[in-house]
């Protein structure tokens, strides 16, 4: 009894700590069977919600719209912008999987089609989708099968003629015409589709380090005119980040070294992200049940240690009566037009729509 009185102190522990970091809204899903979902939000209203703050409640301001059933994992998933199709990838193969959001008159997700990759491997393919012109996906699990397949005829448009076997861990699509690829190995690839499909040597020089693996993110532009001027993260394993300039990705703008405690062995999930509303903050995610936000304007091109400006610990909850152990969160993504606003998700199945605050200015 007395245990079971400490766990709840625990917990009531955690849910203080939670709205203190501003933990605005929660919302569950059943681990276990993969569910492929659509979450519709709505503005708040302006009364108080139930912990008595303005914010988001997830009974009123979210809602599951759209829902399907998958025979497989689902490890990425991407929306076609302007479509009301998504496009999701996971083991055991690297094929893609499309799906149909129903229309108004039905809530129903369906599969489509498959598609696959010009040489069939076991890892799942990274995705990336086009924001302009005809629907298309940019795909592969391997350097060497990256390709462009368009949707409408499931053909592939574009493909790489390399041997190269590195493992592809971020893909983006830069404009119509051009992609940035990132391996696991951190080498990044800039691909001019409108050249023939060979692949130059990796633009960028990575510091010497066995067994890390890296994943990228890439800072908002303006327009696809911009895409040159792109500057992109890179995170490692043991958690270093280069920023680089891909004007001149010869040596890296800043790099910095982060403390983070890694719970995790599962590199996949490794996320890093730039504010979309703010220059020289990143988000960084995927080694424990923390979200990190720092801001890289003060970063300096030789390796120092930083300190993030603010942490979200609200996933580091029991994940059952007998299991006490933090959950890690699997992915997380900024809100477009607020600023402070993230959404991320963690393997206990929980959703989290939160703010955070410089906490250095307040205290």
């Amino acid at each position: 009894m007395e245990e079971d009185a400490l766990k709840e102190d625990e917990l009531d522990d955690w849910l203080i700590e939670s709205i203190k970091l501003n933990c605005l809204a929660c919302y569950s899903f059943l681990s276990g069977t993969v569910i492929c979902t659509c979450l519709s939000s709505r503005k708040p209203h302006k009364s108080l919600n139930g912990l008595g703050r303005k914010g988001l409640c997830p009974e009123r301001d979210f809602k599951v719209v759209h829902g399907g059933f998958s025979d497989r994992p689902i490890s990425c998933l991407k929306h076609i912008r302007g479509t009301r199709i998504l496009v999701s990838s996971g083991p055991p193969d690297s094929s893609l999987q499309l799906w149909q959001i129903g229309a108004d008159d039905s809530d129903v997700i369906k599969p489509l089609h498959c598609i696959h990759n010009k040489e069939h491997t076991k890892k799942w393919s990274r995705i990336a989708t086009s924001a302009s012109g005809s629907p298309c996906v940019l795909h592969g699990s391997e350097v060497k099968d990256i390709q462009v397949t368009d949707l409408e005829s499931k053909k592939a448009i574009y493909s790489l003629d390399t041997d190269n076997a590195d493992s592809v861990s971020s893909l983006e699509l830069l404009s119509k015409d051009e992609f940035l690829l990132c391996s696991g190995r951190g080498h990044l690839w800039l691909v001019d589709m409108r050249q023939p499909g060979s692949l130059a040597t990796p633009c960028t020089v990575l510091p010497q380090g066995e067994g890390l693996h890296w994943c990228m993110g890439i800072r908002n532009r303006l327009s696809e005119s911009d895409a040159a001027s792109s500057r992109v993260a890179r995170l490692s394993s043991s958690g270093h980040v280069l920023v680089t300039d891909m004007r001149d990705a010869r040596s890296p703008l800043c790099q910095a070294k982060l403390n983070l405690s890694c719970e995790s062995s599962d590199y996949n999930i490794m996320t890093v992200t730039w504010a979309p509303a703010f220059d020289d903050c990143l988000a960084v995610s995927g080694f424990n049940g923390k979200v990190h936000i720092y801001n890289t304007k003060s970063w300096i091109p030789a390796f120092t240690e930083e300190e993030p400006l603010f942490i979200h610990k609200g996933h580091a909850i029991a994940e059952g009566p007998d299991d006490w152990r933090s959950a890690v969160v699997t992915t997380h993504v900024w809100h477009p037009w607020k600023p402070r606003t993230l959404l991320s998700a963690a393997t206990n199945g929980s959703l989290h729509v939160w703010d955070w605050i410089d906490q250095k200015m307040e205290s």
